[in-house]
């Protein structure tokens, strides 16, 4: 048995939440002839969801995506830190 005790980090949960969101609408912009980059840098910048396509529900997975938590997990994974 083990004794040593386990944390559970939400942050961390969320943060791969986002991610795996993130991925999929930036698979959806892809398969719509998008350039997912471009697509998304207008979505963050202005918060317009018609940046977003409606393909697999995309627009509706980045808009449940609190924009300042959205910038945080990119910003960390760009300096690569945790």
């Amino acid at each position: 048995m083990n004794e040593n005790t386990r944390k559970f980090d939400l942050n961390t949960s969320r943060e791969h939440e986002i991610k795996r969101s993130l991925a999929m609408v930036y698979e959806a912009l892809s398969e719509k002839g998008y350039n997912p980059i471009n697509q998304l840098v207008g979505y963050i910048l202005s918060e317009d969801p018609t940046y977003i396509t409606t393909h697999k529900n995309a627009r509706n997975i980045v808009s449940n995506i609190d924009r300042d938590e959205l910038l945080q997990v990119m910003l960390k994974e760009f300096l690569a830190i945790e």
